[in-house]
């Protein structure tokens, strides 16, 4: 099952032991905590931060949305165990039983901090890097895996090369990104090199290699994907390998991390991120003996999307000046919008480009905020950035995207105001969820929905500790 196909279907194909105890529609003076009595991990240092939270934050109802909302990957979503001596750690995303490579990371990243003092939770996310690992060298293409690496997928007779093991094929280079971000941002953490083994080595070779396939300088490259469907962002144009491109030394993303088709396959935030965990990685390469020299491959591939992205990524509007398209195909179209997954347009310093003072970012982020993006929606409970993804279902906010603005925003005032709406659209749950009706929001879809869980917990976390704006 897709993310889309979920949010049509009123039943859920999971297994019993997948979903989480039933939600407590909490009356707004109780505010009794949601988590549920059995957890699938625990971690002192993440309680030991709850309790901090909750003493001395003054607001009860963010507190609680708190308590409820920052464990809530460990609670419900991994399933962490020690495999021939090595920790392995597979992550869901909540209501469909696969993990995504780019979910998995999301999830997991507001606990990277605790990870140099207690060696639990050090060891849960070194488990997650290994995963991963095994999920990159079976299909560097794929963005959705099984921890059955026997079970054969729903979407089987997509027209691509589907294997054993993978739930969904869809090629999103942010995929492979974040995987390269989590053991980055792990290893600099903890100093744990021991994940950075041969496999690991094998897969970042992998990584490169795909990366480069997708630049498609020469021809179309190895990927190509067709789906049945009446839903056009769930398959393919041009035969399966997406709209023409002049290429230029970008790398081209089939779908996007909304799991939707790219209009346009240069997608402008998903190559920014690319030039920067590249570096990243050129760096962890370094650090243990690269034999190969991929470290330097890697350097080169990220300043030519780089070079490439910022002559052929930018975009002169007429009423923002200049800012970052969304999407383009280097034949001089642009797709200019803005959708709440990340990475976004407004998540492009908060995944290490630039910072939020870049003038093309500040006049991106203008526009993301506006009426011209068009999925940027505005009600009496909130304002906020929706997704294609979704726009079956009409004008649909998305808590993710509330969340991004939160925390890449430079004004606490700005800040307050995420927080407020957030607190009047979690439409008593006490949890986020992938979008809500603005002028209802019980009208909502995903009532388990991780990543956003996660994502809050991280920033009211960062508005707690460095704004003391709470």
């Amino acid at each position: 099952m897709n993310r889309k196909q979920f949010t049509h279907l009123a039943a859920l194909s999971l297994s019993v032991s997948l979903l989480p105890p039933p939600l407590l529609k909490a009356a707004a003076t109780s505010f009794k905590s949601q988590r549920p009595i059995k957890r699938n991990f625990t971690s002192d240092s993440v309680e030991a931060v709850i309790a901090e939270f909750k003493k001395n934050v003054q607001d009860t109802e963010l507190a609680w949305m708190f308590e409820n909302c920052f464990p809530n990957t460990l609670d419900t979503t991994v399933f962490y165990e020690i495999k021939d001596g090595k920790p392995d750690t597979y992550v869901i995303t909540g209501d469909i039983d696969a993990m995504w490579l780019r979910d998995s990371s999301a999830q997991v990243n507001p606990y990277l901090p605790l990870c140099k003092e207690d060696k639990h939770l050090s060891s849960m996310i070194e488990g997650v890097i290994r995963r991963q690992t095994k999920c990159i060298l079976l299909d560097p293409y794929a963005n959705a895996f099984y921890k059955d690496g026997t079970k054969i997928s729903q979407w089987k007779s997509d027209n691509t090369e589907m294997k054993p093991g993978v739930h969904e094929r869809k090629w999103e280079l942010d995929s492979l990104c974040y995987c390269i971000r989590l053991a980055y941002q792990y290893w600099k953490i903890t100093g744990n090199i021991t994940q950075m083994d041969d496999d690991w080595y094998k897969a970042m070779t992998l990584v490169i290699a795909t990366m480069k396939d997708q630049q498609r300088k020469s021809d179309k490259g190895k990927y190509h994907f067709q789906r049945k469907t009446i839903t056009q962002s769930d398959t393919l144009a041009g035969d399966g390998y997406g709209n023409p491109i002049k290429p230029n030394g970008m790398i081209c993303s089939a779908f996007r991390n909304s799991d939707d088709a790219t209009t346009y396959l240069f997608n402008v935030p998903e190559n920014l991120f690319a030039v920067t965990v590249l570096k990243q990685l050129a760096e962890m390469l370094g650090a243990i003996n690269d034999k190969d020299k991929l470290a330097g491959v890697c350097k080169e591939l990220a300043e030519e999307v780089e070079k490439a992205t910022l002559k052929e990524g930018i975009y002169n509007h007429k009423e923002f000046g200049t800012i970052y398209a969304y999407e383009c195909d280097g034949l001089g179209n642009y797709k200019l919008m803005e959708d709440a997954g990340i990475p976004g347009l407004i998540t492009i310093p908060y995944l290490g480009y630039g910072t939020t003072e870049d003038g093309i970012y500040r006049n991106s982020r203008k526009f993301a905020l506006s009426r011209s993006n068009p999925y940027f929606y505005q009600s009496k409970n909130a304002e906020g950035i929706g997704s294609q993804h979704l726009a079956w279902k009409g004008e649909m906010i998305w808590p993710i995207g509330i969340i991004s603005r939160a925390i890449t925003s430079t004004e606490d005032r700005e800040a307050i105001h995420c927080l407020k709406m957030l607190k009047a659209t979690h439409a008593g749950t006490g949890f986020m969820h992938e979008g809500f009706k603005g002028n209802n929001p019980n009208n909502y879809t995903r009532h388990w929905f991780a990543w956003a869980n996660s994502f809050f917990g991280e920033m009211a976390w960062k508005l707690y500790k460095e704004k003391k704006i709470m």
